[in-house]
């Protein structure tokens, strides 16, 4: 008696057939694959050991990016090979077998490329050093390399390359006539990235807002806000405002004063000044720029006061002038002096003859 699976057919082919191709296949890819993660674990190891050996970091890379999904699907198209097909399927075959092949070629090319460029930089980290050249240069490369296979691809298909590149460049420029906006973004971010006005992590002033600059895109900046949430603005208009990076200052400058009562005696007034420069001069995170009694008001004596933090953050700022004001406080509570506050005085007179007066 004939066994089901060398009787039972299935477009053309029998069980039989179809059970040794998808062992086949099968088996393929658990050895192919396997040997590549294998290699791939291999020459991870040899190049953290080697981390200055260009051309094994490069090769560990490119040996990683082969994808597992990708070998599967091969090794079913070349299993199914072996089976009898039409004329139209097997060219179909051919076709996807060979669209696989040029993507994990695609995969390998374009991770060659982008690992030379981070590892071409002397800090050996493009992704650190310039964040957003490297995430518009990954993007153009892998844009290249993905183009260039489906043009190949298209060529293999019958489709004429030739009459194909003509309507792409007539489309072309009709797209970046219609995506002018997003173009003028895309040549702001590279601006962005060779000029660097600010970074990723840097803490920046635009306007009237302010935030952490969280990532800088093709299109636009994202910064999360004091307050909590995600702002998002387009490079050019980015560009076009007045940027203030408070993360590249060096120190915070400090502008205070405060007023006594006009009665106060010229002796105590002399001194005021004096007393307030050796407070802040006596702080070791601050340095005095001028202290004065700078005019005569209608709300009192006016001192003015200009020193540097010698730090850029808001919480030490916090500390020296909370310090130095509860020390003006107790000087001027030893001087016997109050610190003038808004006030009007409404003086009277009764005019002779007047009663109602």
């Amino acid at each position: 008696m004939t066994p089901w699976f060398h009787h039972t057919t299935w477009l053309g082919n029998t069980a039989y057939h179809w059970i040794a191709a998808g062992i086949g296949a099968l088996l393929g890819y658990i050895i192919v694959y396997g040997a590549a993660r294998l290699l791939a674990a291999r020459l991870k190891a040899l190049s953290a050991g080697h981390p200055q050996n260009m051309p094994l970091q490069i090769t560990a890379a490119v040996v990683a990016a082969t994808r597992g999904w990708v070998l599967l699907l091969l090794a079913i198209a070349i299993a199914l090979r072996w089976l009898e097909f039409d004329a139209a399927v097997e060219g179909y075959l051919n076709w996807v077998a060979g669209a696989l092949v040029g993507s994990q070629i695609a995969f390998w090319v374009s991770t060659l490329i982008v690992t030379w460029l981070k590892r071409a930089t002397p800090d050996g980290s493009m992704q650190k050093s310039n964040p957003i050249i490297y995430g518009i240069l990954t993007w153009i490369v892998e844009l290249l390399v993905w183009v260039t296979l489906l043009l190949i691809l298209l060529s293999n298909a019958g489709v004429h390359i030739g009459a194909f590149v003509a309507s792409l460049g007539v489309g072309g420029i009709a797209i970046a006539m219609a995506a002018k906006n997003v173009l003028e973004d895309l040549f702001a971010s590279i601006a962005i990235g060779l000029d660097k006005p600010f970074e990723v992590g840097e803490f920046i002033a635009f306007g009237s807002e302010l935030g952490t600059v969280k990532k800088v895109g093709i299109k636009s900046t994202r910064i999360d806000s004091l307050s909590g949430e995600e702002m998002a603005i387009s490079n050019a208009n980015l560009l076009q405002m007045l940027v203030h990076n408070y993360s590249r200052r060096k120190e915070r400058r400090i502008v205070f004063g405060f007023h006594v009562p006009l009665d106060t005696a010229r002796e105590k007034v002399s001194q005021i000044a004096g007393l307030v420069n050796g407070i802040i001069k006596g702080e070791a995170m601050a340095r005095l720029d001028r202290g004065h009694f700078l005019a005569i008001e209608q709300e009192g004596f006016r001192y003015e006061f200009v020193y540097y933090v010698l730090s850029p953050d808001f919480g030490p700022y916090a500390d020296v002038q909370q310090t130095i004001n509860l020390k003006i406080m107790a000087e001027m509570e030893k001087l016997g002096v109050p610190f003038a506050v808004p006030t009007r005085a409404i003086h009277t007179r009764e005019i002779a003859g007047d009663a109602s007066a």
